[in-house]
């Protein structure tokens, strides 16, 4: 079955009253569901979140892609969203947070997405404790905002048909298509790490989205879905002049320890040479001729003690970082160039040793919330999520400004020793090279 070629094909974003309705948890199994038709699905996930896209990507067997719109510009998301949608047969947005939460108010929210690219949404409700009460809800969220469209709901945690039957007469009331509903099962739970859904390799992900795409068909109307979502499809933006690849070889860190990563980030690095992958966890050393090192975030901490007994990457990579090599670490890259990482259990494990600081996960804060870097004439924008702290020993910040979405600066910093660059921020410059530009030309 292909609708790729229509004019009107199904594309919606699937909000929530509030985080915790399920909205994730139902979007992995409607992207297996609707693969196993033999549709094409691209999915996408509103906001910096890296492991919604991680599991998107699983599900669906295609890559997801963020469309976040602090961190880059409304025409670049709409240019993302209209590339991918125009080569597949459905495009599924899942939001973030509540509909209607942004970094201001609404802006930079899931409704705000839903509204820049004029698709419907589905609103997942967790009805657990609710029945005909779910009325005024759903009106609300209809009528709240008239840049959106919500045309169906789905609920979650309905264990009965009697319960629905209830559901769907409040959808009726109010003018919402009912599309059905997910009962409450302890094999379609996906167990949360600190930082939002679990990536563990012990976990049988596989296992959990199947299970969820075994039993969605049961009692979710996916052609009503289908039917009621499809609108016409954005045109496509015409295809960029191929830029001329650069000549640099560029090492970027991946494995269960670093796996933070932008997919637009990536290709932008293509453009200044060859991408190659290592894993700091496995490999012996840097990949020879490294001429620019990418350390992204993670879950270091989680695997402490096996960075530490590889040795000879971490002497690889120091070697390299004293050598002069420009090299640029984010969260858990920062913490990995450290000198140690103590966990929550209170081990201490070394790391390269190419920052004068370390980093520990006792005493744990949650630091949170979009960041806007000032360098020079540029400005560029990120996401900073993370728990551990830093034990500065005599770390050097580079001359840059860093603010939160209101603008307010906070003591969040970029460090340099040498041609070593490293921040907590996660960086968004998928939209524009200059930031990747500057560092390489910043070079000592």
């Amino acid at each position: 079955m292909s609708l790729s070629t229509a004019a009107v094909k199904p594309q919606f974003l699937i909000a929530a009253p509030s985080s915790g309705s399920g909205k994730t948890t139902l979007t992995l199994g409607l992207l297996r569901a609707l693969a196993r038709r033999g549709l094409t699905v691209q999915p996408f996930k509103c906001g910096p979140d890296y492991l919604d896209t991680h599991h998107h990507t699983q599900s669906a067997g295609r890559p997801s892609l963020n469309l976040d719109l602090f961190m880059a510009s409304a025409t670049h998301a709409q240019a993302t969203y209209a590339h991918y949608t125009a080569r597949a047969d459905v495009a599924v947005v899942e939001g973030v947070m509540g509909l209607f939460d942004g970094a201001d108010r609404m802006q930079g929210s899931a409704a705000a997405v839903a509204e820049l690219l004029d698709i419907p949404v589905i609103l997942v409700v967790n009805a657990k404790a609710m029945a005909y009460s779910v009325a005024p809800l759903l009106f609300g969220f209809k009528n709240f905002y008239p840049g959106i469209k919500l045309v169906g709901a789905i609920f979650n945690f309905v264990n009965t048909a009697s319960h629905y039957h209830f559901l769907r007469e409040a959808c009726e009331d109010v003018g919402v298509t009912a599309l059905g509903y997910l009962p409450n099962n302890p094999a379609f739970a996906i167990p949360s790490r600190h930082l939002g859904l679990s990536i563990d390799t012990d976990i049988q992900y596989e296992a959990i989205v199947e299970a969820l795409a075994d039993a969605l068909p049961q009692t979710v109307d996916l052609n009503q879905l289908l039917a009621v979502t499809s609108t016409s499809v954005p045109a496509s933006p015409p295809a960029l002049a191929a830029m001329p690849v650069g000549h640099r070889r560029i090492a970027v860190a991946s494995d269960a320890a670093f796996s933070f990563t932008y997919l637009q980030n990536l290709q932008v690095l293509s453009e200044f040479g060859e991408v190659v992958y290592f894993s700091p966890l496995t490999d012996a050393e840097l990949p020879a001729s490294t001429d620019f090192l990418y350390l992204p975030g993670g879950y270091p901490e989680l695997f402490a003690e096996a960075l530490s007994a590889n040795t000879t990457m971490r002497e690889s990579i120091a070697t390299y970082c004293v050598g002069g090599g420009v090299a640029y670490a984010e969260c858990g890259g920062l913490m990995y160039l450290g000198r140690a990482i103590t966990t929550a259990q209170g081990q201490s494990f070394p790391m390269v040793g190419a920052l004068l600081g370390a980093t520990s996960m006792e005493k744990a804060r949650m630091t949170l919330g979009y960041r806007a870097l000032s360098w020079n004439d540029l400005t560029i924008k990120g996401h900073e999520f993370h728990y551990s702290r830093l034990e500065d020993e005599g770390l050097t910040a580079a001359p840059i400004g860093v603010t939160n979405a209101k603008g307010v600066t906070v003591p969040t910093q970029v460090y340099r020793h040498g041609n070593v660059w490293a921040s907590y921020v996660h960086l968004y410059w998928g939209e524009d090279a200059t930031f990747i530009k500057q560092l390489l030309e910043a070079k000592s």
